[in-house]
């Protein structure tokens, strides 16, 4: 599968694009609202960025208990409930006069649920392409994700204006009851790949199992540290720029979505694995600039060189799946997204911390150069070997090469 028209002429595909970007609007309207309102009760950044962020952090917590359910529930099921319960507790948090202890006590469970979704939501996208348009599909949803953001920024600041942060957040629940209605009746019924209850007990031996092998921790090592490294760099747009920022992240976003183009839909599969290493250091190398404390102009032009490298992330999870057994599938996409969420609360929280102490443009260049550290460090263990494909379960051959 190389083209788009191939692409959403799948069947199901339509419907999951639609969810899924239905559920990245809502979250990202819902988050502004969020902050906005917890911003204006407390007077407090550190907790409003934390209304904002803290579902990335909370993602760990599912990670390590909830993930077995990710191959063990239909997926539709799966998706429309997961939906459902977003909407609920985001028109929760719409309550007047809800304590800020409870908006995220909330906003904790909300970040717990989203890591189940996850592993469910590519799980089935591995079902509905095959392993073969994955990469095609994966990568169109990370355009999408893209263009929600930033839509969703935009459409969610006039509409706290307009409506206020509690009326944004009910459009934000609206937005999660439409994906789940989309989810019910666009989608197919399928069984669960794999059999079995869910437990938090099973989650942890599969955790272990998937980490266990030496290819897929090192692949899973690389698709969480330089991104959520990077991420930390971004989280200093702001107080490096104040009147800019806004610029900044639009030129993240340009870089993002090229990166995603062009890896996705013009790349021979031939040459993919061997851009693992260089696209990571894509990704970090451009930000070492910000130790000179460029002008506006060259500072853009390295953000979008910089976030370009992005698109890493799509031949490290064909690689991860071409790793993984079939009936894991799910819970190791699973594992790598909520691992990814995680690290990039952690590099923001860590760039914080270390221009507080320096200054942003020295904190992004030094949490540049760990980037670097680390994708060097793991390059040996990166580079495409001719038993890749064909490494399965716990790291040994499953079929004999084609």
């Amino acid at each position: 599968m190389r083209t788009y028209r191939q692409l959403f002429r799948t069947p199901e595909f339509t419907p999951f694009f639609l969810t899924s970007a239905l559920q990245v609007a809502a979250q990202t309207v819902s988050g502004l609202a969020l902050g906005t309102q917890i911003y204006a009760a407390t007077g407090s950044p550190l907790l409003s960025a934390l209304a904002m962020f803290g579902p990335s952090l909370a993602q760990v917590i599912g990670a390590a208990t909830l993930l077995s359910a990710a191959d063990r529930l239909p997926p539709r099921a799966a998706l429309t409930g997961l939906a459902l319960v977003l909407g609920l507790g985001t028109a929760v948090q719409a309550v007047p006069g809800l304590p800020v202890w409870a908006a995220f006590a909330v906003l904790l469970g909300l970040g717990t649920a989203g890591s189940l979704g996850g592993g469910v939501r590519y799980g089935l996208l591995d079902e509905i392409l095959a392993r073969e348009g994955y990469l095609l599909g994966r990568s169109v949803l990370n355009m999408s994700a893209g263009a929600m953001q930033i839509g969703g920024f935009a459409v969610g600041g006039v509409l706290v204006s307009t409506l206020s942060a509690r009326g944004t957040l009910l459009a934000g629940a609206a937005l999660h009851v439409v994906a789940a209605a989309v989810a019910r009746y666009g989608l197919g019924r399928r069984p669960p790949r794999a059999t079995g209850r869910p437990s938090v007990a099973d989650t942890w031996r599969t955790n272990v199992r998937l980490w266990s092998a030496g290819p897929r921790r090192t692949v899973f090592l690389a698709l969480w540290v330089p991104n959520g490294l990077i991420v930390g760099c971004e989280s200093l747009y702001v107080p490096y720029a104040p009147r800019h920022a806004g610029l900044l992240f639009a030129c993240g976003a340009f870089g993002m979505l090229a990166g995603d183009m062009v890896t996705g839909r013009w790349v021979p599969q031939r040459w993919r694995q061997r851009l693992c290493v260089p696209l990571c250091l894509l990704l970090a190398v451009p930000y070492l600039l910000f130790a000179l404390r460029p002008a506006l102009p060259l500072a853009a032009a390295a953000v979008v060189l910089a976030t370009a490298g992005y698109a890493s992330s799509l031949p490290l999870q064909e690689r991860l799946l071409s790793l993984t057994p079939d009936e894991l599938g799910g819970h190791a996409l699973g594992l790598h997204s909520s691992g990814m969420l995680t690290m990039q609360g952690v590099g923001a929280a860590l760039a914080g911390g270390v221009a507080q102490w320096t200054s942003p443009a020295t904190a992004m260049a030094l949490l540049a150069a760990a980037s670097v550290a680390v994708t060097l460090a793991l390059a040996p263990g990166l580079r495409p070997r001719v038993t890749d494909p064909h490494l399965r379960g716990d790291g040994h051959l499953s079929r004999s090469p084609s």
